[in-house]
């Protein structure tokens, strides 16, 4: 990646290269840039991650033939009633972005104002004790339940053996730290799809494709195809989006909400959203787009205090101790109909 095109980012770029097993001054520099990209934006493209352009490229193009199926075969795969059982298909219009609502009437009302047009597959770990993966029919898409988990696998090794480390160390903390928190984590691989629709029924606020929200847990790495839309606050807190287009080679990384309470406020969740962008030339509809975030959370049991440092005689601790598994379902709970 040239000087002109990091200098042009509109978010920090992080590079993992000579990250190694965390125990190099490298790997210490790389925590602390990754420590100030969370303090000042929240997000960061990453490079050099290991999960090379050619395996995001692959499972995109799986999640493009999961989509193509038709609804009655996806539909094999339902996700279940209960928002914390974040597994399997859910259609179009099921899920709908909420920011810290949970009154049922305030739901409701939210759910019938602009859906969010939007489809997702979601997927976990083979040896969950709580949440077990939903899938199709192995006929209807030969392949498939292999190449996710291969995906979810290499994402969750780069989160256990650099991600977290390299937070660690930012956070002036043992590299090993905050993985002891994420040894049994059901982190969440989610395969999403923005339908293609006409500009006018975006332009008219009858549907959208994702509202301004944070996400729920520890942090959360995305993968984009070349199609953007995904906007992220301003530094500032102004209300102003800036966009954050799909880089060949990067992932962008961005920091979760019980991640900023475990850090008493220390690290920065960001309002980010999904838009629908000017429509394809001389069609006047807006093009489908797709990605996958991999959500992290920590071990369900997990007490979530103060970490070590963030707080003080003139930081107090701004929030109780929760464990992980009650904060998640919470928020989870709130999102589905």
């Amino acid at each position: 990646m040239s000087d002109k095109l990091l200098q042009d980012l509109p978010l920090p770029v992080v590079d993992f290269a000579g990250f190694g097993d965390g125990t190099s001054s490298d790997a210490l520099e790389i925590g602390k840039k990754l420590l100030q990209a969370c303090q000042d934006v929240g997000f960061a493209y990453l490079i050099n991650t290991g999960i090379s352009q050619a395996q995001a490229d692959d499972m995109l193009a799986w999640s493009r033939k999961f989509f193509s199926l038709p609804p009655d075969i996806k539909q094999l795969a339902p996700h279940p009633k209960e928002g914390w059982k974040h597994r399997g298909y859910s259609g179009i219009g099921v899920e709908q972005l909420s920011q810290m609502v949970f009154d049922s009437n305030e739901l409701a009302a939210i759910r019938k104002n602009a859906p969010d047009f939007k489809e997702s597959f979601d997927l976990g770990r083979t040896d969950s004790p709580h949440l077990e993966n939903i899938w199709l029919p192995e006929e209807h898409l030969p392949g498939f339940r292999d190449a996710a988990l291969s995906f979810y696998y290499a994402c969750q090794s780069f989160q256990i053996g650099n991600l977290l480390k390299a937070l660690s160390l930012g956070l002036g903390l043992p590299a090993d730290f905050l993985g002891q928190y994420h040894r049994d984590g059901d982190n969440q691989l989610r395969l999403l799809h923005y339908p293609a629709a006409p500009a006018e029924v975006f332009s008219r606020g009858e549907k959208g494709r994702a509202k301004a929200h944070t996400d729920f847990g520890t942090a959360t790495i995305l993968f984009q195809d070349s199609e953007s839309g995904l906007e992220v606050e301003s530094p500032s807190g102004s209300g102003q989006f800036i966009a954050v287009p799909p880089i060949p080679g990067a992932m962008v990384f961005n920091v979760g909400d019980l991640l900023m309470r475990w850090s008493n406020d220390t690290l920065k969740s960001t309002l980010h959203r999904v838009s629908a962008l000017a429509p394809q030339h001389g069609t006047g509809v807006v093009k489908e787009r797709y990605s996958i975030p991999f959500f992290m959370g920590p071990d369900v049991n997990a007490l979530v205090d103060c970490l070590p440092g963030c707080s003080s005689e003139d930081r107090p601790k701004k929030y109780e101790p929760i464990t992980a598994a009650a904060y998640i379902d919470m928020r989870l709970n709130a999102i589905f109909v």
